[in-house]
């Protein structure tokens, strides 16, 4: 059968354990991996900008053998489906020719529709409402650092967005609390709240949302942060960073966590905006640990959809 990673909601705690426990084997020993893909293809359909996701994939695609093609669904030289092509159309004729699909766009339904039309693996590397690749470099990034995050607590501070709500679905599977700190009306979707809330009670987690950063971060054992502005929310700039300014993480917040807390962000980042210059080049932020980890976590995921490693 055919498996995809729309969202984390695609994973069972062991599958999310599985994937993390193969990165930190292909991260250790990557010359056992070189060939694993040989001869298979994997489509990169990006409507949205990229920095980090586009070179970990392509990157990454090589490392284990195989070939990266590069598509984007917008402009002159861009795939059919930017001129109005159905995703069923797109998805049964890219099934004939590449072995996977990973999928960077706006609508969450673009990846739903491609994952039920086609016959090939599809993997969400970024929507409006799902980020499961970050979530998994996040998680393989804290295991790195404390080893046994069973029990930890882990804080994002701003607005709820995709980031959050793979991060909600990602401390069930893994077995840390999450909070959401961020202001009253710039909450996460509350049916993804509601999903990772029941998940949490049957993982003997927790999954919360406060409108106090500073008394949401004691405790924490990870303070995270995102872009206050998401792409597509440029004309609301201004009124967003109005709302958030008592949610930026600076040391005071930093202080107020406990004594081995890290602070850990998705990039690109803005500093001064979401985060001081100060926690972000300081001593206790792992992020470019955390963006290094995109490319080891989505390797084992591809090794594991296309069944060159097994799930169990």
């Amino acid at each position: 059968m055919t498996r995809h990673l729309r969202s984390l909601l695609d994973l069972s705690a062991s599958d999310f354990d599985r994937v993390i426990t193969l990165a930190k084997s292909v991260k250790a020993n990557p010359d056992n991996y070189r060939e694993a893909l040989k001869h298979r293809s994997i489509a990169l359909m990006f409507s949205k900008p990229s920095t980090r996701t586009r070179v970990s994939f392509e990157v990454g695609v090589g490392q284990l053998g195989a070939q990266a093609l590069f598509l984007t669904a917008g402009g002159k030289l861009g795939l059919q489906v930017g001129r109005g092509e159905s995703h069923h159309d797109t998805a049964k004729v890219l099934s004939r020719y590449v072995d996977a699909l990973v999928v960077r766009t706006f609508a969450q339904d673009h990846v739903d529709q491609l994952a039920e039309h086609g016959s090939i693996p599809i993997v969400n590397a970024l929507t409006d409402a799902y980020h499961p690749c970050q979530a998994l470099a996040d998680v393989l990034t804290m295991k790195e650092h404390f080893g046994d995050i069973k029990g930890r607590k882990l804080v994002f501070v701003g607005p709820g967005n995709n980031v959050t709500h793979s991060l909600m679905l990602a401390g069930p599977r893994a077995g840390f609390d999450v909070v959401c700190a961020c202001p009253e009306d710039l909450q996460p979707d509350p049916a993804v709240v509601a999903r990772a809330q029941d998940d949490a009670a049957t993982a003997g987690t927790k999954v919360t949302v406060s409108f106090d950063a500073l008394e949401a971060v004691k405790g924490a054992s990870v303070i995270y942060s995102d872009t206050w502005v998401s792409m597509g929310q440029e004309d609301e700039a201004e009124a967003l960073k109005k709302k958030l300014a008592s949610f930026q993480v600076d040391e005071r917040l930093m202080s107020a966590a406990g004594d081995d807390a890290v602070f850990m962000h998705c990039l690109p980042a803005h500093r001064e905006e979401e985060v001081t210059a100060e926690v972000i080049d300081g001593p206790r932020s792992i992020i470019f640990d955390e963006a290094e980890n995109r490319l080891h976590a989505q390797k084992a995921l591809l090794l594991l959809l296309l069944g060159a490693e097994p799930w169990s």
